[in-house]
């Protein structure tokens, strides 16, 4: 299928590793020029030469609006932004919670959004095929025992899709939320881990928990989450927007 996003111009938040890593190849595979940022100095030395890469901690929230400026000048404009970065935050209970984890946690996976949407608004409004995709997760639709600053995060960003929807849409503009479930890697381990930890019970136990929860017994691959996103941002998702979509499994429950 010809997704006909050949040189669109696309920027990637934490594209480096793991879920953003398989955005980036399959824009990639696609024709796309993508322009990213990590935290992670190795994981963007990995990257392919064609790629502009850049390292950005996407909290300091000047020096993520200047790396969505720097893109936009360099490709020439912004057809397409997939906020994707952002981290588990703190494991525990409410009481236990330290505030500057908290803030951190929002400031990553929430404020960092804000700030990328706000800045390539005016490019968009120049494209022929303006998308944003935001990267929130199951937690942006159902409660999360112990990883509540995570939950609130992600449901912010729902609330920020659907009016970013709304305001955007007489530009053209889309705006879609993507749902990731239990996705394959090292980062969800890191989360069950934490789960197992904070329970006081062996990780294949919290797993095994976890599956429960989902009809399709599975993880979810960083691909599949890319491949929605890739038809969302391309012509024939044009009337798609102000959606949440969840890629997870058909998961009713997080424990």
């Amino acid at each position: 299928m010809d997704l006909q996003l050949q040189g669109a111009r696309v920027i990637v938040t934490a594209g480096a590793g793991g879920i953003g890593r398989a955005i980036v190849d399959a824009f990639l595979a696609e024709g796309a020029q993508v322009t990213t940022c990590d935290i992670d100095q190795a994981a963007l030395d990995s990257l392919p030469k064609t790629v502009k890469a850049q390292r950005v901690d996407v909290s300091d929230h000047a020096a993520l609006a200047a790396f969505i400026d720097q893109a936009a000048d360099r490709m020439g404009g912004i057809d397409c932004l997939v906020n994707n970065a952002g981290i588990a935050g703190p494991t525990g209970r409410i009481e236990d919670l330290d505030v500057t984890e908290i803030e951190r946690c929002l400031s990553v996976c929430l404020t960092s959004q804000f700030i990328t949407t706000g800045r390539a608004v005016p490019h968009l409004r120049a494209s022929a095929n303006p998308s944003i995709v935001n990267i929130s997760s199951l937690a942006g639709r159902l409660g999360f025992r112990l990883r509540s600053p995570y939950a609130a995060a992600k449901w912010g960003v729902i609330g920020l899709t659907k009016s970013m929807a709304a305001e955007l849409g007489p530009d053209r503009i889309r705006v879609n939320a993507v749902l990731p479930g239990l996705v394959a890697g090292d980062r969800q381990r890191r989360v069950l881990e934490a789960r197992a930890a904070s329970r006081g019970i062996a990780f294949e136990q919290a797993e095994t928990e976890a599956f429960s929860y989902t009809s399709i017994r599975d993880y979810v691959t960083p691909q599949q989450i890319a491949d929605q996103i890739l038809f969302l941002a391309s012509p024939r998702g044009r009337t798609i927007s102000g959606q949440a979509i969840s890629v997870c499994g058909d998961t009713g429950m997080l424990g």
